[in-house]
């Protein structure tokens, strides 16, 4: 059976907790005014039925089904997480219940929206978004209102888009929320990012650097001075490795100070400091008040203008370490781009010493996967499947993945070191290096795709993207 075969709608899913999913073993498969019917492999389903009418206020029916397939709907539709045993029905306490489900599901943004006749929440897992619950749209406003009060914005204001800030207080646990408000068609939709502030699991060994990159980036960052940039899209896992090298270069000798919009993780001992473009304390107005602050190592969150390139690129040339990130294709790509922002190509041969790329890959469950043999037709037109490919595994599903076929998530990269030789090309704006990333044998953002094709951890449906790319 498929993992289609085993998904539960929404509607139904959200009757009953995960908790009780999993302690009775119960899929809830139809509703009827106050009937609904549960498939169970419970053998003394009599028992269990008065106990469920009674926690559910419900007329209950009972079906048998085998356990291997109640352990399939289960690990695929519910997740065991440490919230209460309550039903997560809309209440006072019902953001609370949400977030904290969110969080120990491994969640890293909830998504609320409205529509005609509906709204619902759906949950960001392993990069994906995953449909969880449905909220009427009599109860919707009310949810709204709760989040823009604790998160300081305006209540009476629908018509504009507006950001804020939370911070999440449950049992031990504490940590940040940044929240974003958009008007749409039917509502606002509201995104809540969790940001995690537990940098324990944060190690450069353990992002998905091959140990010869791995080498190159440490060696570039124990330079003194000098611009690195990491290039990717949203959610690429490029703020993550950031603080993967703060951790590493968080010395007491050192002097770390950061610019960050939002600040996600804090790290004891490096001086943070968060955007306020509110109060027109915006990046290269940090960049300035930073150069008067006696740093050894700067992080820019991110470089978005003209301003804030030129000022980086300054700070670079007056003998500061500056890391940073940047939205661009590839790691040659990021040299075009600093050159629109109107940075001087002269001043970026003589700062610049590394540009990386990066994207987040969802790795293949090994209890699960299965081999195929290479198909001209798995792979993007034109891609010339090379000798060592001449099979690869496919996504399938179990218990073990939530009937995903997939179980956690690696970077890879693209490493360029820029030397003396692409200096001069630099310098000379001769902006295609095509034969140097051969000559030099660069392993790109595809040829490392393609290394975890051919090694089984990834599926050729993962990172089809990239194998496009010429």
């Amino acid at each position: 059976m498929s993992a289609d075969t085993f998904e539960i709608p929404v509607q139904l899913k959200q009757l009953i907790t995960s908790n009780q999913a999993f302690h009775y073993r119960i899929i809830p498969v139809e509703k009827e005014d106050n009937t609904v019917h549960f498939k169970t492999d419970t053998l003394d389903q009599e028992s269990l039925q008065k106990e469920l009418s009674i926690i559910l206020n419900q007329d209950i029916v009972l079906v048998s089904e085998t356990s291997d397939n109640i352990q399939s709907y289960l690990t695929l539709n519910y997740r065991k997480s440490s919230t209460s045993n309550e039903k997560l029905h809309y209440e006072d306490n019902f953001l609370q219940k949400l977030i904290t489900t969110a969080k120990d599901f491994g969640s890293s943004d909830i998504h609320m929206e409205s529509y005609e006749k509906f709204c619902r929440v759906r949950f960001r897992l392993d990069g994906k978004l995953k449909e969880m619950y449905t909220i009427t749209k009599k109860e919707f406003p009310q949810l709204v209102n709760q989040i823009k009060i604790q998160s300081g914005l305006d209540i009476s204001q629908k018509r504009l888009a507006q950001d804020g800030r939370i911070t999440f207080k449950s049992g031990g646990e504490e940590f940040d929320i940044r929240v974003s408000t958009m008007p749409t068609l039917y509502g606002e939709k509201i995104v809540l990012r969790l940001l995690n502030r537990d940098t324990q699991q944060v190690q450069l060994d353990d992002l998905g650097f091959t140990e010869q990159e791995l080498e190159l980036y440490r060696e570039a960052i124990k330079k003194p001075q000098g611009i690195i940039l990491i290039s990717g899209p949203t959610g690429s896992g490029k703020t993550t490795t950031l603080y993967a090298t703060l951790k590493e270069l968080n010395k007491e000798v050192s002097n770390i100070l950061t610019i960050e919009d939002p600040i996600e993780y804090t790290l004891e001992g490096v001086n943070q400091v968060q955007l306020r473009e509110d109060i027109e304390f915006d990046f290269p107005a940090a960049l300035r008040a930073f150069l008067r602050q006696d740093p050894d190592v700067i992080m820019v969150g991110e470089i978005r203008d003209d301003k804030t390139a030129n000022m980086a690129i300054k700070a670079a040339l007056t003998g500061h370490l500056v890391l940073s990130t940047i939205h661009t294709n590839s790691a040659w790509a990021t040299i075009s781009r600093l050159i629109d922002m109107k940075v001087p190509s002269f001043l970026l041969a003589s700062t610049l010493t590394m540009s990386i790329a990066q994207r987040l890959v969802r790795k293949l469950c090994h209890h699960c996967k299965k081999e195929k043999k290479s198909e001209i037709k798995d792979f993007p037109l034109g891609f010339e499947i090379p000798e060592e490919l001449n099979k690869h595994y496919v996504a399938k599903g179990c218990n073990h993945c939530y009937q995903t076929g997939y179980l956690g998530r690696k970077a890879i990269y693209e490493i360029l070191p820029i030397t003396k030789e692409l200096e001069t090309t630099i310098r000379h704006n001769e902006l295609q290096i095509d034969d140097y990333i051969t000559q030099n044998n660069i392993k790109t953002l595809k040829t490392n795709a393609i290394r975890l094709v051919v090694e089984g951890l990834t599926s050729v449906e993962e990172v089809y993207a990239l194998l496009a790319t010429h």
